[in-house]
C-alpha cells in the first residue's frame, strides 16, 4: 500500500503515529541486525504531544473570563438599545397608523408631528450609533484587543511548535539518497 503526503483527508501520513505501522519496525519486528540475529526490541517511543488546534485555541478563549466579560458588557448594552429602538420605531409605526389625526396635527407652520416623530428616528439613529461607538470604545475595545493578542500569542506558539516539531522529524528521517 503506497502512503500518500497527508494531502487526502483521511490518509495517514508517513512518519504519521496515528498510522498502525508507525512503529513496526522501530520495535524490532521483522528486522535483522545485520549478522542474521533478530534485532533487539527498541524502548516504544512516547507519544508526541498534542498540539492544539486554531479550533481548540478560540474555545479556550470563548471560555475564558476576560472573554464572557466583554461580551457581558456587549449584551448590557445592546439589548436595551435596541429594545429601546425597537420599541420607539413600532410606537412611531403604530401610532402613525392607528392615530392619524394625532400625526397629523400641525406643530410649527407646516411642520406636523408625523415629521418631527420621522426626524425623530433620524436623530435617535445617529445618537445610538454614537452612544454604540463611544460604549465600545470605552468599555470593550482594550478587552477584545488583549484577548485577540493572546489568541494570536497562542497560534504564533503553535505554529512554533510545529515547526520545531517538523524540524525534528526532518532530522530523524535518514537521508533518502543514502538508502539506495
Amino acid at each position: 500500500m503506497e502512503k500518500h503526503d497527508g494531502r487526502d483527508a483521511g490518509q495517514a501520513r508517513t512518519g504519521d503515529p496515528r498510522d498502525p505501522w508507525y512503529d513496526a519496525l522501530a520495535s524490532g519486528w521483522g528486522e535483522l541486525d545485520g549478522t542474521g540475529a533478530p534485532a533487539p526490541v527498541a524502548p516504544p517511543r512516547a507519544a508526541p504531544e498534542r498540539i492544539a488546534s486554531a479550533a481548540d485555541i478560540y474555545l479556550e478563549v470563548q471560555r475564558s473570563a476576560a472573554f464572557q466579560e466583554v461580551r457581558g458588557r456587549y449584551r448590557r448594552f445592546v439589548v436595551p438599545g435596541v429594545a429601546l429602538f425597537l420599541t420607539w420605531y413600532l410606537a412611531y409605526v403604530v401610532t402613525a397608523t392607528t392615530a392619524p389625526g394625532l400625526m397629523a396635527r400641525p406643530v410649527a407652520g407646516s411642520v406636523n408631528v408625523a415629521m418631527l416623530a420621522g426626524l425623530g428616528q433620524f436623530l435617535t439613529t445617529f445618537l445610538l450609533t454614537w452612544a454604540y461607538a463611544r460604549h465600545a470604545r470605552l468599555r470593550r475595545d482594550h478587552a477584545a484587543l488583549d484577548l485577540r493578542w493572546s489568541v494570536f500569542e497562542q497560534k504564533r506558539e503553535q505554529d512554533q511548535k510545529r515547526e520545531r516539531e517538523r524540524d525534528q522529524r526532518r532530522e530523524q528521517e535518514p537521508a533518502r539518497g543514502s538508502e539506495r
